[in-house]
């Protein structure tokens, strides 16, 4: 078992990782090294009648669309459909204080000396320090070995802010949207940047999920990676969605996020043309959604994520609503995933946030615990 300072239990009972797929994990087989221990959530995507293989020996627990729509009921129509942003729904059934979650076109990296590179060892020890999103370091991350803040750096903030969101890297193909990837077909990132940074508050980021971290005990009911997908005039922006309202929510509860190591390999182009039909709008109502974000600010009654999610949800509806009507039914989809989030993960009565205690129903959070049922076991 594996321990590390900060974390009184074994790792391995911390963490859960989270998988969305739509074929085969032999890709598991590289990572054995680094995953066979942990827990693993697989959210199957598409079709749940396929069977898909995966290696023997890993403790995988597999979720279909009917394993979504039994356990969520009414609420399961805010989980995407065909598409990665069904990957939150591993976030809600997880039980972990912490979520690492990867796509199944990423592989283990190397660093300059050619050792390979343990991804989670990396994202533990971003969100296991602080960050500094107060007062920028020039010597990236001083919480890193061999760094310290520099002079100048005020002492008052040298203790820094609890990290939220640890947000990791990738060489070879690049995260490039389609027009981008039509102009640059061959590009290809080489360049190992041995640092870590913290993303200064009041700043947003384009933020990826194939090689992401996070606290889920923080910022986890916030982890919504939107309405994507089948069905949907939009694509690919789930992983944008939620680094945008989360990094918001994180400025406004003092938290921080870190951006850069761990790198993991992506080994695989996306077609640019069909990137492009999904993308399209979203090129251009980003234009919207990056001043909304920018400008959007949340009351001091806001003290939870959940609550933060809430006073989000109805602030996009009020001022993105006017872009599409696709905007009122994400804000919709925003309150639906609050709400089912606290029915497979009821609170305590005397800390529910009476914000969202009045979301849901009082028979739904009685019968909760009932919907606990667990995914099939597979390996």
């Amino acid at each position: 078992m594996t321990h590390l300072p900060g974390i009184p239990v074994a790792l391995e009972d911390a963490l859960d990782i989270v998988i969305p797929t739509i074929r085969d994990l032999h890709f598991l087989e590289q990572w054995r090294p680094f995953f066979q221990r942990y827990h693993l959530i697989v959210i199957q995507d598409g079709d749940p009648d396929r069977k898909i293989q995966v290696p023997p020996g890993f403790d995988v627990e597999l979720y279909t669309r009917r394993d979504i729509e039994r356990l969520l009921g009414d609420h399961a129509w805010c989980i995407s459909f065909k598409d990665s942003a069904c990957r939150c729904f591993g976030f809600m059934v997880s039980k972990k204080k912490y979520i690492y979650t990867i796509d199944d076109d990423c592989f283990v990296a190397k660093d300059p000396s050619g050792a390979d590179i343990s991804a989670l060892e990396q994202h533990i020890r971003n969100l296991l320090t602080p960050s500094t999103p107060l007062f920028f370091n020039t010597l990236y991350d001083p919480y890193a070995s061999g760094a310290d803040f520099v002079r100048g750096y005020p002492f008052s903030l040298r203790e820094g802010c609890p990290t939220a969101i640890s947000h990791g890297l990738w060489l070879n193909i690049p995260d490039y949207d389609a027009p981008t990837q039509m102009v640059k077909p061959l590009e290809r990132n080489t360049r190992y940047v041995d640092a870590v940074l913290t993303i200064p508050k009041g700043t947003l980021y384009p933020m990826c999920g194939m090689n992401l971290a996070f606290n889920r005990e923080t910022i986890g009911p916030a982890m919504y990676f939107g309405l994507m997908g089948d069905g949907q005039p939009l694509g690919r922006y789930d992983d944008m969605w939620a680094g945008w309202c989360t990094k918001v929510i994180c400025d406004h509860l003092g938290w921080g996020v870190k951006t850069g190591l761990p790198y993991i390999w992506h080994s695989k182009a996306s077609n640019p043309f069909v990137n492009l039909r999904k993308e399209f709008k979203g090129i251009f109502w980003q234009e919207d959604i990056v001043p909304f974000f920018q400008g959007a600010r949340l009351s001091p009654a806001a003290t939870t994520a959940e609550a933060c999610y809430l006073e989000l949800a109805e602030q996009v509806e009020q001022k993105l609503g006017h872009i599409d009507a696709y905007f009122a039914r994400l804000a919709h989809a925003m309150v639906a995933w609050v709400e089912a989030w606290r029915l497979l993960n009821p609170a305590p009565a005397d800390a529910e946030p009476a914000a969202v205690a009045a979301a849901v129903p009082k028979q739904e959070a009685a019968a909760a615990p009932a919907a606990r049922a667990k995914g099939r076991r597979v390996g």
